[in-house]
């Protein structure tokens, strides 16, 4: 039977509840990897990661936040990534004791550049793809290849039919 459904319905959808459930699991997991003296500062990559590193942040009460921008997207096409606004590397150095926080490593060429920019912080994602998983130490929620997560902030509330009757 062939379904009726649309492509970007069959995507893996999130609300921000559950997100902010699995960013909380995420502090939950990491509040152990640290070092000895907590970690010192987080990092997220924008955009996708900035509501995660803040819900880690709080958890963990880390009050050294940063940000790294690494445009790889327009829109749902993929293009060459590069690091468009990068963290205070003076307080960063190589990232030891130091969380890079993001939403989702996908085929980890983003995680990649983040990484050989700051080679010893620990990376941590909500959500992990197969092929960039080895980019990531830790994360919660595995995904197929092939699904398209649909953050909150990327949703709007409206009416869907039923799959049977009217």
């Amino acid at each position: 039977m062939m379904s009726s459904r649309l492509p970007h319905e069959k995507g893996f959808h999130v609300s921000w509840d559950q997100l902010h459930r699995d960013a909380r699991a995420l502090a939950w997991r990491l509040q152990d990897e640290g070092p000895a003296q907590g970690w010192r500062a987080v990092i997220a990559i924008t955009r996708g990661g900035m509501v995660p590193a803040m819900i880690v942040a709080r958890e963990l009460d880390i009050r050294v936040v940063d940000t790294i921008s690494v445009r790889s997207y327009d829109h749902q096409i993929r293009r060459e990534a590069q690091i468009v606004k990068a963290p205070d590397m003076q307080m960063v150095g190589t990232g030891r004791g130091v969380l890079i926080i993001d939403d989702l490593v996908d085929t980890g060429k983003t995680l990649e550049m983040v990484r050989a920019k700051i080679p010893e912080a620990h990376v941590a994602t909500v959500y992990a793809k197969p092929m960039g998983r080895a980019q990531v130490n830790t994360y919660i929620t595995e995904v197929s290849q092939e699904t398209w997560i649909h953050f909150p902030w990327d949703m709007a509330l409206q009416y869907v039919a039923p799959y049977r009757g009217a």
